[in-house]
């Protein structure tokens, strides 16, 4: 072996980037517009449907209640939620848990 064979040598940026074969700057795709959605679409009546989404935070808010008392006693009760994972947060919307109180109210009044 040869000290030419041991020795390191950084290369400098120049360098570096002269020897590069990726382009610095990507190319740039051409976007196609957006389509715009009709009124009345199934995606608008479904937003309308279930409302925006919320926290288990909120809906403990929303009822007047603690979120212990949504977690141990609404969800047994039947308050419609989403569990993104198996071991997920719980996700609510807004209108079906108002449409859900106010089912358990009319119940409960006959």
């Amino acid at each position: 072996m040869t000290d030419k064979d041991t020795q390191v040598r950084f290369r400098t940026r120049r360098e570096t980037l002269a020897s590069s074969r990726v382009p610095l700057v990507p190319p740039r795709a051409e976007l196609p517009e957006a389509l715009p959605e009709a009124k009345g679409s199934k995606s608008d009546a479904l937003d309308e449907a279930l409302g925006e989404p919320i926290t288990i935070g909120e809906v403990a808010l929303l009822i007047g209640v603690s979120v212990w008392t949504v977690r141990q006693q609404c969800l047994r009760q039947g308050l419609p939620h989403f569990r993104a994972s198996r071991t997920g947060k719980l996700i609510f919307y807004r209108n079906q848990v108002v449409r859900w109180l106010i089912e358990n109210q009319m119940k409960r009044r006959e």
